[in-house]
């Protein structure tokens, strides 16, 4: 069999890095895009970034359609399945976030496992860790699975351990728990490949682009994508990952400290570091549904151990606040901001 890689979503920001990443270890990579019409941008991304796009090659695949599947899966040795959705604005209709994530994971791990591949790397999230605890005042392990009975649990993290379940159980039920490894990053940062801003970014282009007087009590967690994609590619052979969950994340951190990171190196902008009192943010939420949904994070810190990722890379992880500079200087590259 060849080293022949399968990458979902490899259009995405984190796809992108983990496709370079492989192309530099010397795998073919087969990535897969929901229009072919994507494939040139792809490549000419990957080619920019200093890949040999001569062992780049494009299928078409939906999350929420067979077709397709189980002829990606010829030939590839291993499945990188990054792809899933994502979004910063709560949606309308939880499906849109659910049906894709645990569909598309359903579609990809079966085909994997019909097709004999050695090893399934599934990106699953820290969202499917850190909802609906009762107690934070530890720091969350992989041992902890979002707890979905709580109405504090949206969307989001709600489609993501469903989807992380269900590739459990597919591997479970095919008596192959060790063939599949999952990585579980916290908000993802670092430097961008093209113009597409991705999602996690958008905070960093919030902060830089000088239309905040101030930021919320908000904590979030931070890994750089350079980190999660070296996890990725790291658990197709590392012994230690099958039939693991790894926490990808440097710390957590309030909305305040990222200002305070960006600060030194972009002294021409106005980057917020007050935060707004919590009073003013309970009357905007009483008109924005995004923040209204959001309240019950506000002012929570919710730490977690992500020692495993660099005991994995055998190095210390990227700090966040390289990771959100190296953002900002994307943003600002790509006149994004």
């Amino acid at each position: 069999m060849s080293d022949r890689v399968l990458v979902t979503g490899i259009s995405g920001f984190l796809g992108g890095h983990v496709a370079l990443q492989l192309l530099s270890a010397g795998y073919t990579v087969r990535g897969s895009v929901r229009n072919l019409g994507k494939a040139d941008k792809v490549r000419d991304t990957l080619g920019k970034a200093g890949a040999d796009i001569s062992r780049v090659e494009f299928v078409a695949l939906d999350l929420l359609d067979d077709a397709g599947w189980s002829e990606a899966m010829d030939g590839v040795r291993y499945l990188q399945h990054t792809a899933s959705p994502f979004a910063l604005e709560t949606p309308k209709d939880p499906d849109d976030f659910i049906r894709p994530a645990v569909d598309g994971t359903r579609r990809a791990i079966t085909a994997a496992l019909a097709s004999q591949v050695e090893r399934i790397v599934l990106t699953s999230s820290i969202a499917a860790i850190q909802y609906g605890h009762a107690d934070y005042s530890r720091a969350l392990t992989e041992a902890d699975w979002t707890n979905l009975d709580s109405p504090s649990t949206g969307a989001y993290p709600r489609s993501k351990t469903l989807a992380e379940h269900e590739a459990w159980r597919l591997v479970d039920q095919a008596g192959r728990h060790d063939d599949l490894a999952v990585i579980n990053p916290a908000g993802i940062f670092g430097p961008l490949l093209d113009e597409d801003p991705g999602t996690s970014s958008m905070l960093v282009r919030r902060l830089l682009d000088g239309k905040l007087p101030a930021v919320p009590k908000l904590a979030m967690s931070v890994v750089d994508v350079r980190d999660v994609a070296a996890l990725q590619v790291d658990a197709m052979t590392n012994s230690a990952a099958a039939g693991q969950r790894c926490i990808a994340s440097e710390g957590t951190y309030w909305m305040s400290d990222m200002g305070r990171m960006l600060r030194p190196a972009f002294p021409h902008r106005r980057i917020p570091t007050a935060e707004l009192p919590t009073l003013l943010l309970r009357v905007v939420a009483l008109f924005d549904r995004d923040v209204r949904d959001n309240m019950h994070e506000m002012g929570a810190m919710k730490r977690l151990d992500g020692h495993r990722g660099a005991e994995r890379l055998g190095r210390p992880l990227i700090t966040a606040s390289d990771a959100a500079i190296a953002t900002g200087h994307s943003l600002v590259e790509h006149k994004l901001v």
